[in-house]
């Protein structure tokens, strides 16, 4: 490293800044990590959605029998059973909508996380860059006043890649919440009472679908939230102004 030799008490923009690149990195794989997490949720609730139809199938041929045997009793039952079939199906679709909303917003919020990650790492090579200036070193073909410049560019992207997964954020609360209401319809009918994986749940804090009638919805992951950022991200110098922190 060309600031090697400065001495550790002038380095202190640098380490600020080398740690929060640092942070930004780990923030970057967590979310990663959470994308493919959801990919196979989604497929999950794919194979659901197909055992419901499978069911629906089931309660057709059940009344048609029904209606054959001329019992009124069992008729009626297969109706209801059908009807309840229906809605559980439909419920099913609307949950795999949910999901796949749900990993859209996660990739987005993936992309975010990584220009945060280069935008850290640009405001580290600023504050290298402005160290070095400020001790008269000079590096073969490195213009530094280039490095204030990459802070801006990349702050700039953060902040579109920000809206952009705020935006997929807002579809997959929409898409959860007609998931909730297909959801509570269906267990209203049922009388189901187990739970169900929600990841988009307020954190500890099991809910109903709905708030009434019907099974409670687990959360087992935290809400994904995007780090708010300025609209202006401002470029680090090597003195004392500090950086924008990951939150």
């Amino acid at each position: 490293m060309y600031i090697a030799r400065i001495p550790l008490d002038q380095k202190g923009a640098v380490v600020e800044t080398q740690n929060q690149w640092s942070v930004a990195k780990m923030e970057n794989a967590n979310a990663e990590a959470n994308s493919q997490e959801a990919d196979a949720q989604l497929h999950q609730a794919q194979n659901d959605h197909k055992a419901a139809r499978l069911s629906v199938d089931s309660a057709i041929s059940a009344k048609k029998s029904a209606e054959q045997s001329a019992d009124m009793n069992r008729i009626n039952n297969a109706q209801k059973d059908l009807k309840a079939a229906e809605d559980s199906s439909k419920a099913a679709e609307m949950r795999v909508k949910y999901f796949e909303a749900y990993r859209n917003y996660l990739r987005r919020y993936m992309r975010y996380t990584q220009e945060n990650m280069y935008w850290y790492e640009a405001k580290y090579e600023v504050a290298k860059s402005s160290l070095a200036q400020r001790n008269n070193i000079a590096i073969k073909n490195v213009d530094y006043n280039k490095f204030p410049q990459q802070v801006e560019q990349r702050g700039a992207r953060t902040q579109k890649a920000k809206e952009r997964a705020e935006a997929e954020k807002s579809k997959a609360l929409q898409a959860r919440q007609a998931w909730l209401s297909a959801q509570q319809a269906a267990d209203k009918l049922t009388g189901r009472t187990g739970s169900m994986f929600d990841p988009m749940a307020p954190p500890a804090q099991p809910t109903t679908a709905g708030g009434g009638g019907g099974a409670a919805i687990q959360s087992n992951v935290q809400q994904g939230e995007v780090k708010p950022l300025s609209n202006t991200p401002a470029p680090t110098t090597g003195g004392g102004d500090a950086p924008q922190q990951n939150q």
